[in-house]
């Protein structure tokens, strides 16, 4: 099912689609595509945010649900009513893909990400664009955020990224890698002591945050792999990626954005957006 409302692409030729997926049975906070925010669904404003960015050409939301549908396409957003059987956000992404050959470059755009900076997609498409014309180049990029605090780095809900000299994922991790050894010899009690007293060790530190710009067709060829050994110890789909030899770049976002996953985190996004919006 296709529903499009006024989302004139900004050139002719297509190339760059961003997908939205937005599932409505969200285990920690229900229904949040939908939840309002200054009188807007969620998923609009990423959607929207999608829309700003100069170098795509075409945005589509991509859920499980006829309200979220109902509810974007009332908007004037593009949306497709996708299988109800997925069992990650990326699959999702990926069936809607699979019907869009004259895409080379597909943007997954996460639906709970209201305040992503258009500058930051921009970034991101127009380092996979780079890629694209090498040869041997990266079939992902991805974002990553500073880590600024003790409580950030030992967060197993937020994923570190460990990043060689040529800003290529080596690893994701829920723990906090790369470990700061000869620090925590200095100092002594374990890691968290050597950054208490060398706070400038935080700057080797990186969080993933969850924006993916894919090749189409690693896109389409990743979403028909089995899950790797260390994707299920992790419970991080990207490690399958690396498991099969993709290379994943990694660039740093423009501004920082606020993934909403419970009550405190929408509170937080609505005090932040009652400053800036």
């Amino acid at each position: 099912m296709n529903q499009t409302g006024d989302n004139t692409p900004k050139s002719s030729s297509k190339k760059t689609v961003a997908i939205i997926p937005a599932r409505y049975a969200s285990t920690r906070l229900p229904g949040k595509a939908l939840i309002e925010i200054n009188g807007k669904p969620m998923v609009c404003w990423v959607a929207e945010r999608a829309q700003a960015a100069r170098n795509v050409d075409r945005v589509i939301v991509a859920t499980d649900s006829q309200e979220i549908v109902d509810a974007v396409s009332s908007r004037g957003i593009e949306v497709r009513l996708t299988d109800a059987n997925h069992t990650s956000g990326t699959d999702r992404v990926a069936e809607v893909a699979a019907t869009l050959p004259d895409a080379e470059i597909i943007v997954n755009v996460q639906g709970d990400e209201p305040l992503i900076a258009p500058e930051t997609i921009e970034k991101a498409v127009d380092t996979m664009a780079n890629e694209i014309s090498v040869s041997g180049g990266a079939g992902i990029v991805t974002t990553c955020e500073p880590i600024e605090s003790l409580d950030e780095l030992l967060n197993f809900n937020l994923v570190k990224v460990v990043i060689d000299d040529e800003g290529n994922a080596v690893y994701f991790s829920r723990s906090p890698i790369p470990f700061p050894a000869d620090a925590t010899k200095r100092h002594g009690g374990g890691p968290e002591a050597a950054l208490i007293a060398e706070p400038e060790l935080f700057k080797i530190f990186r969080k993933h945050t969850g924006l993916y710009v894919y090749r189409r067709d690693v896109l389409l060829e990743f979403t028909r792999w089995p899950p790797a050994k260390l994707e299920m110890i992790e419970a991080l789909e990207q490690l399958r990626a690396l498991a099969h030899g993709v290379k994943i770049k990694v660039v740093e976002a423009c501004s920082s954005s606020i993934g909403i996953d419970t009550a405190e985190d929408l509170e937080l996004l609505k005090a932040q957006m009652a400053q800036t919006v």
